[in-house]
């Protein structure tokens, strides 16, 4: 597996990292949050933030931020995998705001509510250079262009393809799961986001990443991948 597919999984497997913006209240000091976040459609990380939040007083002063996402259920987080993506703060405008959050509320359904009691707004994080690191010793540096991939399906293509795996096909991802070892604790498995790579299923308030095989490029293709998994 090369570096970038390595970085870009870690990307994809993860959901949550530290988001570190320059504080506005100590001038050049950097000032962490942990956010919550899912990839648009161009392939970038997107965050819904408060208003009144520190954070996002921040980014607002000054756009330049990072946020790193670690490898999960590592035993010495030091051998684990990292990946801290050096980028500019975006807020989104106009239609994108639309496209990202209909994405990123089948992700995160709670934030739905808290979205209509505060004033949050959503941003992208369009990177400058990202930094992967796959355990000890394994260091590189990883131009965006290498990383960052437009999913080769409409918003339309893929909301069909995940309300026909919801509504016809729990038992398929109930056994997507448990082939992987992935406990559901008598959840129903929900898709929220497909990909060139793989989806995502919700189970409870937990996602978990599922990879193809090979990569895919049209909803056919898709169909033939999940058949075979659940066929496996």
């Amino acid at each position: 597996m090369s570096v970038t597919t390595e970085a870009r999984a870690l990307l994809l497997q993860n959901y949550q990292g530290v988001l570190s913006t320059l504080s506005v209240d100590i001038p050049g000091y950097p000032f962490g949050s942990v956010v919550p976040y899912c990839l648009d459609r161009d392939g970038y990380p997107v965050i819904l933030i408060s208003r009144i939040a520190q954070h996002t007083k921040n980014v607002l002063a000054d756009p330049r931020a990072s946020l790193i996402t670690i490898e999960q259920g590592v035993d010495d987080v030091q051998l684990g995998g990292r990946l801290t993506w050096v980028a500019d703060v975006t807020p989104l405008e106009g239609g994108a705001i639309e496209a990202a959050a209909e994405r990123y509320y089948r992700y995160f359904p709670q934030s739905q509510d808290f979205h209509k009691v505060h004033d949050f707004d959503f941003y992208r994080l369009e990177p400058v250079r990202i930094r992967y690191i796959g355990g000890f010793g394994k260091i590189h540096w990883i131009t965006p262009e290498k990383i960052v991939l437009t999913t080769p399906f409409s918003a339309e293509q893929e909301r069909d393809m995940i309300e026909h795996m919801n509504r016809d096909h729990t038992a398929a991802m109930r056994k997507y799961c448990a082939d992987a070892g992935v406990e559901t604790d008598n959840e129903d498995p929900r898709m929220v986001g497909i990909d060139a790579e793989g989806f995502h299923l919700r189970i409870g308030s937990r996602i978990v990443r599922f990879g193809f095989a090979e990569p895919v490029n049209t909803p056919e293709d898709v169909r033939k991948r999940l058949v075979a998994m659940a066929h496996a």
